[in-house]
């Protein structure tokens, strides 16, 4: 079985046909990061991710973390690639220099993301919340704040998590219980109980920071009354290490479907009375300020659940060219014939195909959209791209690994029975993939965050951005003759989301809000389809150029970005586009049902 996470050839099409990314060297932000680098920051990322972090992903499944007295255990490999990890600089790969950061663009980061991930996801959740951590730090930090944290954070030195919830408090973080008391030398007494909190407590830095969202004792209820405090889990000495313990405790860790390598565990803070923070950022401020962890961890979630659809493609394809199962339809007395030969078959890998290239190209432009901001050259440029993330981060979250999941399922059923079976790596991808669906926001308040936060974001304007956009790679593809008809395709499929988009907003702001609310899941997934469209059409664009010049060798992968197009464009956009027309129905249903009617 072939040791396969990501498609090499694919991803530097991205890179440098698709995205043409040597042009960010030409500013001076990333003059060191021209095409020869790229590649070798990239290569270099793949062989560690080959030859280090894939090795010890299915042990780390079997070997699993175990909890005991109040102490976890990761899988026992975990630490050498850990530090392996931390050698290669790789947590920071995007941060300034001064802090311990590679300062490369983001769209570069992405495609080494998606090697460790593809890799080796749940290893990669440990420097993953660890980053998140030290943008915290250096975001709302004070300069002391920085001096103390940030370096060893974003070298792996130290761990990083995030503390959001808790039994009573899940997806509605308002409701939290834990509780913040003001001492003289003002720090922070921190009281309370978290859950579900990944990488918690483990043994492979020596200390753990702790972001964690409280209620200072008087502030308001609900969200409005949140703050965030630093809270490592030894207090730090005078000189900046780790000194005496400071009541985090770890009380137990979760079983769960997937990611056994992960720790994620439950965690009580100051049973003793003896746990000390100290406040990040502004009082009463502290969701606004977890909002930039959480939307980083929203795209990381993304990236998770792309990966995972990525490698499962890969093995399904390595397997269907030499599983040898029945003949050919057309040639019934010639003998087996690998199945890849079999007309489902090909339906299943040609549909994972399409999707795994969407997906991808999507999570590096959303990675390129944040380099554009530091290379735009007027407020209004940058203030686009920053819409564009804005608008696409519930897609690349929610959209994305609602399609990674089916990916993953298309994969074991293509290995029939052995995909079941956990010899094969398909059945653990799969198990892995499905909490992407649900944490970081689950899925449906992915949906309701684009239709009643973010598509009325700036009176509609950044919604009308991303249709430019699209707008401009159509206009493109028309001018290729035989992209046209695709071309045509997307460009109708993009009209009527927009008499979608309108009907929804409307709908939402009337007295049929519930209604609107309803749909908003479909609404993200017709969004999402017309979104895939637009990276395969603008891909095609780079592939039809490719053609024009390309070897023999790569004629073949030229041909197959047209066939991914031209499948998505007439196979799964016409479905997108019945969909659109359920929308604007918008049947009733769904709230007039009595809960009576729902069997108990």
């Amino acid at each position: 079985m072939a040791q396969v996470i990501s498609e090499r050839r694919d991803v530097e099409f991205v890179l440098h046909e698709q995205f043409q990314v040597e042009e960010l060297s030409k500013h001076e932000r990333f003059a060191d990061f021209n095409k020869k680098t790229v590649n070798m920051i990239v290569g270099e990322a793949r062989n560690l991710a080959i030859k280090e972090l894939l090795p010890i992903w299915k042990e780390g499944d079997e070997q699993g973390c175990t909890f005991e007295g109040g102490k976890v255990t990761v899988p026992e490999s975990f630490k050498r690639a850990y530090d392996l990890f931390n050698e290669g600089e790789w947590l920071a790969m995007n941060e300034d220099p001064m802090w311990g950061g590679q300062g490369m663009p983001h769209v570069v980061s992405q495609a080494a993301a998606e090697y460790f991930n593809g890799a080796n996801y749940p290893f990669m959740m440990y420097p993953g919340l660890t980053h998140g951590a030290g943008k915290l730090v250096e975001t709302f930090g004070t300069d002391e704040q920085k001096t103390l944290y940030l370096k060893k954070l974003y070298s792996g030195q130290w761990g990083g998590t995030m503390l959001l919830t808790e039994p009573c408090a899940g997806s509605d973080v308002g409701a939290l219980e834990t509780i913040a008391t003001r001492n003289a030398d003002g720090t922070f007494s921190i009281s309370g109980s978290k859950i579900f909190i990944s990488g918690g407590e483990h043994e492979m830095v020596e200390n753990i920071i702790h972001p964690v969202l409280a209620r200072i004792e008087g502030a308001p209820a609900g969200t409005r009354g949140i703050s965030l405090f630093l809270v490592p889990k030894y207090r730090l000495k005078e000189d900046g290490s780790p000194g005496e313990f400071n009541d985090v405790v770890c009380t137990g860790i979760e079983h769960k479907m997937g990611i056994h390598g992960n720790c994620t565990c439950s965690l009580t803070l100051g049973g003793k009375g003896e746990c000390i923070g100290t406040l990040l950022g502004e009082e009463n401020k502290g969701m606004a300020h977890m909002f930039l962890m959480m939307n980083e961890a929203r795209l990381l979630v993304g990236m998770q659940g792309f990966a995972c659809a990525s490698a499962a493609y890969m093995y399904a394809v390595d397997y269907a060219k030499q599983r040898v199962q029945g003949a050919n339809l057309t040639k019934p007395k010639d003998g087996g014939v690998p199945i890849i030969q079999h007309p489902d078959v090909r339906r299943q890998l040609l549909t994972m195909k399409a999707y795994v290239e969407a997906m991808r190209s999507t999570l590096y432009y959303v990675g390129l959209c944040r380099d554009h901001m530091h290379t735009a050259e007027t407020d209004d440029e940058k203030e686009m791209y920053a819409g564009l993330i804005e608008i696409l981060t519930p897609v690349a979250k929610g959209y994305v690994t609602d399609r990674a999941f089916e990916m993953c399922s298309q994969a074991v059923q293509v290995y029939g029975g052995y995909g079941f079976i956990e010899e094969y790596p398909v059945s653990q991808l799969l198990g892995d993939c499905r909490i992407t669906l649900i944490y970081e926001g689950t899925n449906g308040i992915q949906a309701m965050d684009l239709l009643g936060r973010k598509l009325g974001m700036k009176k509609g304007k950044i919604f009308m951005d991303l249709m430019g956009q699209i707008s401009k790679t159509v206009a493109q593809a028309k001018e290729v003759e035989n992209l046209a008809p695709f071309a045509a395709r997307v460009d109708n499929s993009l009209k009527k989301l927009g008499e979608v988009a309108m009907h929804m907003g409307k709908t939402a702001m009337s007295e049929k809000v519930l209604n609107a609310f309803s749909f908003a899941h479909p609404f993200l997934d017709i969004t999402g389809d017309v979104v895939m469209a637009w990276m395969l059409l603008w891909r095609g664009v780079a592939a039809a150029k490719g053609l024009e010049k390309a070897k023999k060798k790569d004629l073949a992968f030229y041909e197959g970005q047209l066939k991914s197009l031209d499948f998505f464009t007439g196979c799964v956009l016409p479905v997108s586009e019945g969909k659109m027309e359920m929308i604007k129905a918008t049947n009733e249903a769904i709230m007039d049902i009595s809960e009576d009617s729902f069997i108990c």
